[in-house]
């Protein structure tokens, strides 16, 4: 039975990352646009199946899909002084129509409120068409100055999710906001990934937003990496962009606005958060194959394995597996190399005494457990290893993240849990921003926010700001990230 070794995984993460992408088939980075790549057929199957659940989880709240142009004038882009200055060095401007210059320039949307609210201020007319919510899964372009990354910093979001909503007041909106946590939620859940969510100070959230809120991730290298966010704007964008609806007592209200976003960093998280020094290790829920058979052939057998493996395959299909069985004439060691490198959940190995005794043997692709199993409980056992494969790989994420976070009451004690291990740092704070940005610069750390919900963040009695020394109101969170 192989062991599971982290050793790569945690310690030269970063080669271990961009090494598995290119190897396991998930994108190739050599496009000759820096910042923007390719997808590949093994990767993009699995992103697809993330979206499946987002798609199906937008139906179940009652969004419909929509789909924007990518190019957003600039006299729509410059109605929102706040978000400009938020993009305006991130934006890709498009002056030219073939020789011509144009009268009006444009941008690829770096996100899309400035494209969508000058229509929003058209379809929606009456109290009785909010609750108003629409999503789109689209290309959003950012000239990300930073070092790039593939899947994580890129210049071309190629799979960005964002819904946008518009209510006929401020409880309804925060109702939304409980409700895209709830979504992603059972996201998470779905894809095994333990997360926190931090209130985001007010020098770090979305440009144009009354309050963001942001979900992060540990990473094997002890930073964070942010893959979900949510937003309530009030009424900052209807009023740059006129959206009012009719009362019902005649009157003219602008409306008020979220948005929650996602984008490819999900599958980064996951690659990243799962992962082991023998490849990916997908969670059953988003793998492309669930279960890939093995038949093991031996010169002079007397039964035919292939054809065991397939009567296999055959029965798992109809029960709802994704299941492939792997008839190439190579060694019996490389396939196992090769599934585990891609991060099948589960292996079925077939040989001639399997076939003979009516067995099989499983091997899970998170623990290199190797089972017997009779030939005629294959559905029920395959069944029961998945659940028990998902359930092992969200129970060591969590126990990752939560030994990855630490509460402290001085700086330098924060300092020396950033030197150790990394992690996320939870320290008293006043509240004042200049006390934060001053916490961020001592410990060349980013602050990640307040605990969410915000009964969490509280700092506990007697507390004081280590900064300035006054009475600490909140525990605020620190990490190095990505």
């Amino acid at each position: 039975m192989g062991k599971v070794k982290r050793e790569k995984w945690s310690n030269e993460f970063s080669e271990w990352y961009n090494e598995l992408l290119e190897t396991a088939g998930i994108i190739d980075k050599r496009y000759p646009v820096k910042g923007m790549n390719v997808w590949l057929p093994y990767g993009l199957k699995i992103m697809r199946n993330i979206e499946a659940f987002i798609r199906a989880e937008m139906n179940r709240t009652g969004h419909e899909e929509v789909l924007f142009p990518a190019l957003i004038p600039e006299t729509e882009f410059q109605k929102e002084a706040e978000h400009i200055k938020g993009f305006e060095d991130e934006v890709y401007w498009v002056t030219h129509a073939g020789l011509d210059p144009l009268d009006v320039r444009l941008i690829l949307r770096p996100t899309s409120e400035t494209a969508m609210y000058s229509m929003f201020s058209l379809w929606i007319r009456s109290h009785a068409d909010l609750p108003f919510k629409v999503y789109q899964i689209v290309n959003v372009y950012r000239y990300e100055t930073k070092h790039t990354r593939p899947l994580i910093r890129v210049r071309e979001i190629s799979r960005f999710f964002e819904a946008h909503t518009a209510h006929v007041d401020f409880e309804d909106a925060e109702r939304q906001i409980k409700e895209d946590l709830e979504i992603f939620d059972r996201l998470a859940k779905f894809l095994a990934l333990p997360y926190i969510i931090s209130k985001r100070p007010d020098w770090d959230k979305f440009p144009g937003a009354f309050y963001s809120l942001g979900a992060e991730i540990m990473m094997p290298d002890g930073r964070t990496l942010q893959i979900g966010t949510m937003h309530n704007y009030k009424q900052n964008f209807a009023k740059a962009y006129n959206i009012q609806y009719e009362t019902e007592t005649g009157d003219h209200e602008f409306v008020h606005q979220t948005t929650f976003g996602m984008s490819e960093r999900l599958l980064a998280a996951v690659i990243a958060v799962h992962g082991d020094d023998s490849g990916m290790v997908l969670p059953p829920t988003i793998a492309p194959i669930q279960v890939v058979i093995v038949p093991i052939p031996k010169k002079d057998a007397s039964v035919d394995v292939f054809a065991y493996a397939r009567e296999i395959a055959e029965e798992l299909r109809k029960a709802g597996f994704r299941v492939h069985v792997d008839e190439r004439d190579i060694r019996p060691g490389r396939k196992y190399y090769d599934w585990e490198l891609k991060g099948v959940p589960l292996r079925i190995e077939v040989g001639p005494r399997d076939v003979e005794g009516r067995k099989a043997v499983l091997a899970r692709r998170d623990t290199f457990e190797k089972i017997p199993v009779e030939r005629d409980a294959i559905v029920e056992e395959v069944k029961k290893t998945l659940d028990a494969i998902h359930e092992n790989l969200y129970n060591r994420a969590k126990g990752f993240l939560e030994s990855h976070i630490k509460r402290v009451d001085t700086i330098e004690e924060a300092k020396a849990v950033f030197e150790d291990r990394r992690g996320i740092v939870e320290i008293p704070w006043c509240g004042d921003e200049e006390c934060g940005l001053k916490m961020e610069e001592e410990l060349d750390a980013k602050m990640l926010g307040t605990p969410y919900p915000e009964e969490k963040a509280k700092a506990p009695e007697g507390k004081k700001c280590p900064v300035c020394g006054r009475e600490a109101k909140f525990i605020a969170r620190f990490a190095r990230t990505y």
